[in-house]
């Protein structure tokens, strides 16, 4: 009984953890045989960099993207960055 429980519960476990995709960030170079799909933008992100890659995976995530390629970014007390996205 406690190997089917174990065996139900790692499969569960990978079907999620392979369910669950982030957007990538992709280079200039990468993007180029890639049809862009829109534009997003986030803004007023307090912390470091790696907090706004995080708000454009997710932006990108919930707009139905696999990547997304920084076009601009700057930091005037709190993070803005524009990002192009791909299907």
């Amino acid at each position: 009984m406690k190997i089917i429980t174990t065996l139900a519960a790692l499969s569960l476990f990978t079907a999620v953890s392979f369910g669950a995709s982030a957007a990538q960030l992709i280079t200039n170079d990468q993007a180029q045989n890639l049809q862009p799909m829109g534009v997003i933008n986030v803004s007023g992100v307090n912390g470091v960099s790696m907090d706004i890659r995080q708000k454009l995976s997710d932006k990108a995530d919930s707009m139905g993207a696999k990547s997304y390629r920084v076009i601009e970014a700057h930091n005037d007390g709190a993070y803005h960055a524009t990002a192009e996205i791909y299907q």
